[in-house]
């Protein structure tokens, strides 16, 4: 038996649907792929100004203790002064 005119034309329906169902799904695909490069780079880029950032954290962290020391340094050193000049002006009366 012969296929009518309207039964080809009914088949190339599904198939250009199927067709188009599969290019847009692998443009998708494409899409989703670059989407996943580019975030990847920007977690590589970001892993490395957070070391960086740590990296200065740390040294202000070290500078900070560093001040610290010396300030209590130089403030038993004027507690001594003081001290000292206390005792003398007592000692005087």
């Amino acid at each position: 038996m012969a296929e009518s005119p309207a039964q080809s034309g009914a088949e190339l329906v599904p198939q250009q649907a199927e067709s188009d169902l599969a290019s847009l799904v692998f443009e998708m695909s494409q899409q989703v792929q670059m989407g996943m490069e580019n975030m990847l780079k920007l977690v590589n880029e970001i892993d490395q100004n957070s070391v960086g950032i740590k990296d200065e954290i740390e040294k202000s962290k070290d500078y900070a203790m560093e001040k610290k020391r010396v300030l209590e340094e130089e403030k038993e050193q004027f507690q001594k002064a003081a001290y000292t000049i206390l005792d003398m002006l007592s000692n005087r009366g």
